[in-house]
């Protein structure tokens, strides 16, 4: 009698050591440090090839530089930003939220929740119709936490979340995808852009503190860049390449308030929590000076048609460069893969002109010692 449950014993032992074998794996996996990813075009990594609309990256020629050489959903001929971060992290790159394949392990890297289009007014890129807007990606967040506490339990769900670096990026679109839009918008109307400024800072405020209260404790948060100098811009408003006034207004307007923004948040919870990352002046290096970092030009997009290749979308009737890394700009919206090198370049070891209170290299050698 004893000897016939010899074989069941052994296999509920056998099914108990693989049943801790994998909790063990699963435990160091979420050892690793977490990547989370919020906002729009810049840092999408295809969430929108997931939905009905016209934001979206999903045709050659872009991915064209990309591993697979195939459109991933990433405004880019190549990596984007959130690559180049994972890249540094020494982790594999964060799957859109929406993806299929983000399940089991796959969660413990973290996810990416950005979705062209979208800014901090939910008004914001209406004309794209179904994007993720800002509080349905920090709804998301809160799902991919459920997951993942089913996965690993609560505590260490929660750990992961706490330790986790965060990067959101926003602004650009509320501007370029709304008051700018049209001559006299609903907003151009509404507010005078100084005006206009101080509503975008007051709402951002509500966003950067709901992400901490789902437990972001390393939030890098980009300003815009100089959004008068991408060639959509130039294609419209230039006759000799300067840069358009009135956007490069909004972002001299919008930036100094988003970090006397973060340093508040910061005083308020009492530690270095947001850390602010000036991509306007990591973009104007080469923007003004191309050369000196390799580039041929910082006016005409590599991918385009029209002047400066800065008229309506990269396609595959587009005018296409045979050489990405020489060009700034990928299209007339979004830089290249070589330009994103860059600007995550600064971001690792840029100094306070760059990134304050510290840059990322900083971080993560400060929390390294703490964990």
């Amino acid at each position: 009698m004893e000897q016939n449950n010899k074989p069941a014993i052994t296999n509920r032992v056998s099914m108990c050591c693989c049943v801790i074998v994998l909790l063990l794996s699963l435990v160091k996996v979420a050892e690793g440090r977490a990547f989370f990813v919020f906002g729009d075009s810049l840092v999408d990594n295809g969430n929108n090839n997931f939905l009905a609309t016209t934001a979206r990256a999903d045709s050659y020629p872009y991915g064209i530089d990309f591993p697979s050489h195939r459109p991933t959903g990433r405004f880019s001929n190549g990596l984007n930003i959130p690559d180049l971060i994972s890249e540094k992290l020494g982790s594999e790159p964060t799957l859109p939220y929406l993806s299929p394949a983000l399940d089991g392990e796959r969660l413990l890297v973290g996810a990416n929740f950005a979705s062209a289009g979208i800014g901090i007014l939910n008004d914001t890129g209406i004309q794209f119709i179904n994007i993720i807007r800002i509080y349905r990606q920090l709804q998301y967040f809160e799902q991919y936490q459920q997951r993942v506490s089913a996965l690993i339990g609560e505590e260490a769900a929660v750990r992961l979340v706490n330790e986790a670096l965060v990067l959101i990026t926003l602004g650009g679109n509320d501007f370029v995808n709304n008051y700018f839009l049209i001559p006299f918008s609903a907003r151009s109307r509404q507010f005078a852009l100084p005006d206009y400024v101080v509503y975008l800072i007051s709402e951002y405020r509500k966003i950067l503190v709901r992400l901490y209260e789902l437990g972001a404790r390393r939030i890098m948060v980009t300003g815009t860049g100089p959004l008068g100098c991408v060639p959509a811009e130039l294609a419209q408003h230039s006759r000799n390449g300067e840069c358009y006034p009135a956007l490069q207004q909004a972002a001299d307007l919008f930036n100094p308030q988003l970090v006397q923004l973060l340093s508040q948040l910061n005083a308020e919870v009492g530690s270095d929590v947001y850390i602010s990352a000036n991509a306007f002046a990591m973009n104007m290096d080469f923007i003004g000076n191309p050369q000196q970092f390799g580039f041929i030009t910082s006016k005409v997009a590599c991918c385009g048609q029209g002047p400066y290749n800065g008229i309506g979308l990269c396609t595959p009737a587009s005018n296409l460069c045979p050489n990405r890394d020489l060009y700034a700009f990928w299209d007339p919206f979004h830089p290249s893969e070589r330009a994103n090198r860059i600007i995550v370049d600064r971001f690792m070891i840029g100094d306070s002109k760059y990134m304050h209170p510290m840059n990322l290299s900083t971080i993560m050698l400060l929390d390294s010692s703490t964990t």
